[in-house]
């Protein structure tokens, strides 16, 4: 049987929706170019490339459509060396992709619409199956480059092409999944992780060794009642950071044409204080909020601990309520000892997400963080970047004429820079900017034109050429 002509096939999505169009639209094309035109001087100390991974839909997609969850991964790479770039794209190849190239359209729908493919369309290997979503992420740790999914096992990648290796466990640390955005110590060199399932115990933890073993196995972590979505954790010294939201899982509700996720506001925010070391958790109890992206934690010396990240009245999409969605860079102070928290809005500006650090400094106080906001203007998606100083108590912000990124931290090796990918809405040319990492409200001093339009979204990773 052929895919259009299964009965149950759900109908295309409208490709003119907000995330389907304009600067999310997907890009079909895979490239590989040399010496990109630049604007300015890519700096002679940086040696490296920046990868990052995005939601994009290999054909256009049926029944159903959520961004950032739904969409193949395609990670795109800018190499830079001895002032020069060069940029590479590819789809991160899953078994779903593979056999939807060669059909030449889409089979698997949207994870919210509920229909999978039966075996007269896709074989008895493949029913049944939902889309492989490795397209939040893109992480190397232990010489393993991964394209990282929701609660789901990551796709190796090969370093040096980009082709899809097949899926990873981590020497069984990821055996049960992975979150996409896990954490890698600086001074141990080891890869912290959690993982959410839809049956008991509903949350585990895991660790892999700076060599690439499983220190650490899938460890559950007593004291959920039922299944809940976390996107992203936090890592100190000490402790693993989780903030259990009321985003809950309800299977019950989705069978029944339902939606499959239930904001909760009456059971509040919990946070779980995990010990490195195994030791027994700490939970704490707040007031409800939803936390999509952390930018760092760190432990002080009175035991507290201090964790920075963008807070959200409820999730946007998910969740409907009668009070306005607001966003802020928050510091929250969490003390184990009495299971308190306190919270201070550090900055109120429109819409801010993707907190990001020098990674050099995670689980060490950070000082400066840089966010995406945005301004008063119809650009169509955040349009700053914005600079937050903890020790000095200010902020600035670099407002270009485009669509801007997830901010990136580049050391070099005499200087340290920002590097964020954008998109003028009005062309729909995509461009890399350098940011001086003292002065970046000045600008870019360098201004690399890509070969092809990059979509607006998701998370991306420098990687140095001097590490593994």
């Amino acid at each position: 049987m052929s895919v259009t002509t299964d009965p149950h096939r759900p109908a295309p999505v409208d490709r003119a929706q907000r995330h389907l169009s304009g600067v999310y639209a997907p890009q079909r094309d895979e490239v590989e170019v040399v010496d990109l035109p630049v604007t300015g001087e890519i700096p002679a100390d940086l040696s490296g490339s920046y990868l990052r991974n995005g939601p994009n839909p290999r054909f256009d997609p049926i029944g159903s459509f959520v961004f950032p969850l739904d969409g193949d991964g395609m990670v795109h790479r800018i190499d830079l060396g001895g002032g020069r770039a060069s940029y590479t794209n590819r789809f991160v190849r899953t078994p779903m992709v593979e056999l939807e190239e060669q059909r030449g359209e889409a089979i698997w729908s949207g994870i919210t619409d509920g229909y999978t493919p039966p075996a007269s369309v896709v074989g008895e290997e493949l029913a049944g199956t939902t889309r492989a979503l490795p397209d939040i992420n893109i992480v190397r740790h232990a010489g393993r480059l991964m394209a990282m999914a929701e609660a789901d096992k990551p796709y190796r990648l090969d370093p040096h092409d980009l082709a899809t290796l097949g899926t990873e466990d981590c020497d069984g640390a990821m055996r049960v999944g992975s979150t996409a955005h896990p954490k890698i110590d600086p001074r141990t060199g080891e890869m912290v992780l959690f993982n959410y399932t839809f049956e008991s115990p509903y949350l585990t933890w895991s660790v892999v060794a700076a060599d690439g073993s499983a220190l650490r196995p899938p460890t559950a972590v007593d004291g959920l009642d039922d299944p809940v979505m976390i996107h992203d954790m936090a890592l100190t010294q000490k402790y693993v950071v989780l903030f259990v939201c009321p985003l809950i899982f309800d299977i019950a509700a989705a069978m029944t044409g339902g939606s499959l996720l239930s904001w909760r506001p009456d059971d509040g925010t919990r946070i779980a204080l995990i010990p490195r070391d195994g030791g027994r958790v700490t939970w704490i109890q707040a007031e409800p909020f939803w936390v999509w992206h952390f930018a760092n934690a760190f432990d002080n010396a009175d035991g507290t601990v201090t964790v920075d990240y963008v807070e959200w009245t409820y999730p946007g999409g998910f969740a409907e309520a009668s009070t306005p969605n607001r966003s802020g860079l928050t510091r929250a102070v969490l003390t184990p000892a009495t299971g308190t928290i306190s919270r201070t809005r550090v900055s109120d500006r429109i819409d801010l997400e993707f907190p990001r650090v020098d990674d050099r400094l995670l689980t060490l106080d950070h000082h400066r963080v840089a966010t995406v906001g945005t301004s008063d203007n119809d650009s169509g998606g955040r349009d700053s970047l914005w600079f937050h100083d903890f020790a000095t108590g200010t902020e600035t912000f670099w407002q270009p004429d485009v669509v801007i990124g997830e901010p990136i931290h580049i050391p070099g090796s005499h200087h340290d820079y920002w590097g964020a990918i954008g998109t003028d809405p009005a062309d729909l040319k995509s461009r890399f900017y350098l940011l001086d990492a003292d002065n970046p409200a000045d600008g870019p001093i360098a201004t690399i034109e890509l070969p092809i339009r990059v979509p607006s979204g998701l998370h991306g990773a420098w990687l140095p050429d001097s590490t593994a």
